[in-house]
């Protein structure tokens, strides 16, 4: 089978144009195409007068050798790649007295404790929230009546941060091991549709990710794996020897009791500030990275469709616009979007009490009024908060509190309209924009809930933005804030065999472990992790073979 890609045709193209395409691409007869397959579809909209449909396109053909010798110098023409995953170890038969722990149920820990359990490793998999239903309700708590669970929240529970967003399953990886490829097959084994295979932009949505994970514990437990929810980690025991290597050798637990384990995964997500704090006065290695600090920005959906498609908008293969900007300001700050969400709503993504934290979500249809995307400013460890490596958390908590404080210390976000922002006034009232986050807006100034630098980098930015996207900085576009978890502030950082610098048997892994961004990467990172720890576990096994049969 060859695969051939870029293979682009108009966006009204009938059925029968693919094909054609086909034959003229690699300039054969219609009756020499035997069968084709769309392997990805995306679109060029860069021309809103012609958008294209760009293909990916798997296709038999009656000569394949004949066709690879033409086209034997066009990397647009090659074999298909073989998309399978395959496990890199299975556990040796009796099992291991020391099962492998992973701490965190988000997409890396979900991952991480998948493929451990099937190469038959049978993981526990902590997490300090509860299951993903009981969750939900927790969190709906917190956007409609504004109660919040500090355990059970949009960051806390099953399904991790993602569960809460727009379901985004693209990034920039490419994998030779098609770990990502993995990861969207386990999707679709689980209840995410088709589509995700072969669409260039996947995403699946809010309520279809609940009952994804609900499948995927399922298929982990029934592999022998174990959950155990509400279930904190609140303290770790490492053993140093004389040589003062460390040793991880179990965990505590909130409930009181303390679990062995020789290998441990740190798949926490990027709020766990707590957890953050335990590691960091354990000694387990950690260094500040930078984030990004900012607002959620919210434009009427089809005024982003008619900035992107034109007369195209509405188009049902095109869907909800997305866009992607970026601006390097005078004061040497960079402004960008950030998790763009077509078609969806702001949310309330605290997860401590008197903090105001905003995200993005949508579900699968994308069709809510609003587009809202973070817009937001990089920061930098060594210019905005040297020294202590968790000195980013102590920033983040800041912001977060000022946030409180304007919204009127109710849970309710500080927002403002744009149009109030570029003057330097304070806002009373919404204008055209309606309002989408729960449990509501208090209008004010946002100046006051973010850094000098990142108010003046978006004031220069927001006009910048307007030529490039009509509408953008349109008066009356809401800015809510603020938005302070675009990634971890720090990093627990790994060797070659992904382990802590200076604790053995610790795999820190994922989002808050400063190694993803977003639910691919930390699946796929979640994979790296589990296959890691395999391969350490079935080393140590050997040896113990070894040893037992020089004492015989």
């Amino acid at each position: 089978m060859l695969r051939i890609t870029e293979l682009s045709l108009p966006l009204y193209h009938p059925d029968e144009a693919l094909p054609a395409a086909i034959c003229k691409r690699l300039r054969i007869a219609p009756r020499d195409l035997v069968r084709h397959v769309v392997a990805r579809r995306g679109h060029d909209a860069r021309d809103k007068a012609n958008i294209l449909l760009v293909y990916s396109v798997d296709v038999n053909v009656k000569d394949e050798a004949a066709v690879l010798a033409r086209f034997r110098k066009d990397v647009n023409v090659q074999r298909t790649p073989d998309p399978r995953y395959h496990l890199v170890a299975k556990a040796p038969p009796g099992g291991e007295a020391k099962r492998p722990v992973v701490i965190g149920a988000g997409p890396c820990g979900l991952f991480a404790g998948l493929i451990l359990a099937q190469m038959g490793f049978r993981p526990i998999i902590l997490d300090r929230g509860k299951v993903v239903r009981e969750r939900t309700k927790d969190t709906w708590g917190l956007w409609r009546r504004g109660v919040l669970n500090p355990e059970s929240n949009a960051q806390f529970g099953e399904g991790g941060a993602g569960t809460f967003s727009d379901g985004k399953l693209y990034s920039r990886i490419k994998d030779p091991c098609n770990r990502d490829r993995k990861v969207l097959t386990e999707f679709v084994k689980a209840g995410a549709p088709p589509e995700i295979l072969t669409e260039a932009h996947p995403h699946i949505g809010t309520f279809r990710l609940v009952t994804m994970v609900e499948s995927m514990r399922k298929s982990i437990e029934e592999l022998g794996g174990e959950y155990r929810f509400s279930n904190r980690v609140d303290g770790i025991d490492i053993t140093t020897d004389a040589q003062g290597d460390r040793r991880v050798r179990g965990v505590h637990l909130s409930t009181g009791e303390y679990l062995e384990a020789d290998h441990v995964v740190l798949a926490i997500g990027h709020s766990a500030r707590d957890t953050f704090a335990m590691l960091h006065a354990a000694g387990v290695h950690v260094e500040a990275k930078p984030f990004s600090i900012g607002v959620r920005i919210e434009h009427p959906q089809s005024w982003i469709d008619k900035a992107r498609f034109g007369v195209n908008a509405g188009h049902p293969i095109l869907g909800a616009a997305e866009y992607h900007i970026s601006h390097h300001c005078s004061n040497d700050r960079t402004v960008y979007s950030f998790c763009m969400c077509p078609g969806g709503t702001v949310v309330a993504a605290t997860s401590e009490e008197g903090r105001v934290a905003t995200n993005g979500m949508s579900q699968y249809s994308r069709n809510e009024r609003n587009a809202n995307s973070g817009l937001v400013v990089a920061i930098d460890p060594a210019r905005d908060f040297p020294g202590d490596p968790l000195a980013g958390i102590a920033l983040q908590r800041h912001w977060e509190s000022m946030a409180y404080v304007a919204g009127g210390s109710n849970y309710k976000a500080p927002a403002q309209r744009l149009g109030d922002f570029l003057a330097g006034r304070p806002s009373e009232v919404l204008g055209s924009v309606v309002n989408s986050y729960k449990p509501g807006v208090h209008m004010t100034d946002l100046a006051q809930c973010l850094p000098d630098y990142a108010v003046t980098a978006m004031r220069e930015a927001l006009p910048v933005f307007g030529r490039q996207i009509p509408g953008y900085d349109h008066p009356d576009v809401l800015m809510t804030g603020v938005e302070t978890r675009t990634s971890s502030p720090i990093r627990f950082t790994r060797g070659d065999d992904l382990q802590s610098l200076n604790t053995a048997g610790l795999f820190p892994a994922g989002e808050g472990a400063g190694y993803a961004g977003g639910i691919l990467s930390a699946a796929v990172d979640g994979i790296k992790i589990a296959e890691a720890v395999a391969q350490s576990l079935s080393a140590a096994s050997a040896r113990s073979g070894r040893d037992s049969a020089h004492a015989g």
